[in-house]
């Protein structure tokens, strides 16, 4: 059985968001950002319902960062710049069951969170 360690984070719209990270997969086939990786959480701002949010990490957003930088971005570095990701969507996105519920990670916003964790 896992043990889902759940987090709170107080966004700027005033909303208590409380989360957990449920995992990592390829993103599907299908999807526009593919091939990336999916991660994915489950969110709930009232603790009543409870939605999955999926940040998506394109292969050619990781490809050209590690080419600017010459090294290989870590899992870690991967995973921190998803979760600041989640963040920003915490504090913009107003309705994030209607308008949040799957996020890109591009490669601005990749620089930005790289940037804040201390990695660029």
């Amino acid at each position: 059985m896992t043990l889902r360690r759940l987090k709170t984070y107080t966004g700027a719209q005033g909303y208590v968001y409380q989360y957990y990270f449920v995992g990592q997969r390829e993103a599907l086939v299908a999807d526009p950002a593919a091939p990336a990786s999916e991660y994915i959480f489950d969110v709930t701002s009232d603790r009543k319902t409870t939605f999955a949010v999926s940040i998506l990490l394109p292969a050619a957003v990781i490809s050209a960062w590690e080419a600017a930088h010459h090294r290989n971005l870590s899992a870690a570095e991967q995973y921190g710049a998803v979760k600041l990701r989640l963040f920003e969507a915490f504090d913009e996105v107003e309705d994030l069951l209607a308008h949040g519920r799957r996020l890109l990670l591009d490669r601005p916003s990749l620089d930005r969170a790289l940037s804040t964790l201390g990695a660029a």
